[in-house]
């Protein structure tokens, strides 16, 4: 598969004090995924890449310090066909009320051992049973 093909992220794995796991839905989307995105030329590192995507997107502040990364993945993509998305998962801890901003449509807070909402391939497969 080409550079052209593999989009790059960096996603986040948030929990609530019940133990259960955050997930949104992009506008338009079918199914639920870890936050986070892609990282932009101006991003320093992965973790100012998820910084600034929790921000964007969810309205509150990585703690950076809290930061453990879980895994390195790779999966076919949930919302661009045609592709795979390969990401670096970090467990984090955030700041601030969480609400769905910019193309979040949606947020959902769910055990990882029996998610009630459908899960991208990536976090179904790699990411949430890592958590259980």
């Amino acid at each position: 598969m080409s550079d052209a093909q593999v989009i790059r992220i960096v996603a986040a794995v948030i929990r609530d004090d019940r133990g259960r796991i955050l997930l949104v839905r992009k506008r338009g989307a079918a199914v639920f995924q870890q936050p986070g995105g892609k990282r932009d030329p101006a991003d320093v590192d992965e973790l100012a890449t998820l910084a600034r995507e929790l921000r964007e997107e969810l309205g509150c502040a990585l703690v950076t310090a809290s930061a453990r990364l879980l895994c390195h993945c790779s999966a076919p993509a949930a919302n661009e066909p045609g592709h795979r998305v390969e990401a670096v998962v970090y467990v984090v801890e955030v700041c601030g009320v969480v609400t769905s901003q910019a193309e979040i449509e949606e947020l959902r807070w769910i055990d990882p051992a029996a998610p009630d909402v459908p899960v991208a391939q990536l976090s179904r497969e790699h990411i949430l049973p890592l958590l259980r």
